[in-house]
């Protein structure tokens, strides 16, 4: 199986410690870097996958993010620099901690709690009502090589066009998966490029339990982790990716997507047929960030979700 978290290293903690910060503990590792707590409200993320002359950018998309008034927090970068050709920030440490803090070790319930529900609505919301900007069309998401909305001025144009190069990657590996997936790829582009135009919003992309922060109320508090799949787009596209990753390897993982998918098409105003191809997409478009080789556990998600969705039949 391939590595794909950044994991942290002693040797960073002696980098920041002889920076002058006393204490510097490990925090929280991903795929776009390991972070640190530095003490005194500050942490430091050290980068992983994206070029540091590409920073600027999605330092410019947390700039437009936080600009905006919202419920809950965004991350904001205070400073950064380079060691060793490795790109860090220091950005102050975002309040709370994860709505499933046992998210990982311990699989939800079958019947997901109302405060929680509730905290997914809160940020699927608040995400929605951040315009889209420039900055967030100019980011590429992991994987790809290229902005999502290069050559195009519609969302579910781009999207169908990187369906299209994500399925070129690795289509040998997909394909001995999913045994219908160029039908699957012909029916999702060719259903997004028939969408109607609709106005972009934010789009974090990666709203998984460790990155939407509660307080002791159960709150949301911050929203972290952008960066993975942000960039402008539907706001229904937020939600079905939402519903389909909250739980994805629990025993009840399929009924949770089930049940949120019905509960944001009913309470946000979304197509549930809309939300059910943009899932398709994303399975598409990610499902070999991980492993080229189909060896781990979110491609197997991605070819598990294909193979029982109405696209393949």
């Amino acid at each position: 199986m391939a590595e794909y978290l950044q994991r942290h290293r002693d040797d960073w903690l002696a980098y920041f410690a002889s920076r002058g910060h006393r204490a510097p503990q490990p925090l929280a590792s991903g795929v776009e870097g390991a972070v640190y707590r530095l003490g005194e409200g500050l942490v430091a993320k050290v980068w992983s996958g994206r070029p540091p002359a590409r920073f600027d950018l999605i330092r410019e998309v947390y700039e437009d993010i936080a600009a905006h008034p919202l419920p809950f927090a965004t991350p904001q970068v205070l400073a950064t620099e380079e060691r060793d050709g490795v790109l860090v920030t220091y950005e102050r440490e975002l309040p709370g901690a994860p709505l499933r803090r046992e998210a990982g070790t311990t699989p939800p319930a079958r019947n997901l709690p109302a405060h929680e529900t509730d905290t997914l609505l809160t940020v699927l919301r608040g995400l929605a009502s951040v315009p889209g900007t420039p900055a967030m069309r100019r980011l590429t998401v992991q994987g790809d090589d290229r902005p999502l909305w290069h050559g195009h001025t519609r969302f579910s144009d781009g999207l169908a066009a990187l369906v299209e190069r994500a399925t070129r990657r690795h289509r040998d590996v997909l394909a001995a998966a999913v045994p219908r997936w160029a039908v699957a790829v012909e029916r999702v582009t060719t259903s997004l490029r028939a969408l109607p135009d609709t106005p972009v919003a934010a789009i974090h992309g990666d709203l998984v339990p460790p990155n939407v922060h509660v307080d002791d109320a159960a709150v949301p508090v911050a929203v972290l982790d952008f960066g993975f799949f942000t960039t402008a787009g539907d706001p229904a596209f937020e939600a079905a990716v939402t519903a389909a990753i909250w739980d994805m390897y629990g025993p009840d993982a399929e009924h949770h997507t089930t049940e949120l998918t019905r509960l944001f098409a009913a309470a946000l105003g979304h197509d549930a047929k809309v939300l059910a191809l943009y899932q398709a997409a994303y399975a598409l478009t990610t499902y070999d960030l991980f492993s080229p080789d189909g060896t781990d556990g979110h491609f197997n998600w991605c070819a598990a979700l294909l193979n029982r969705h109405a696209v393949t039949d």
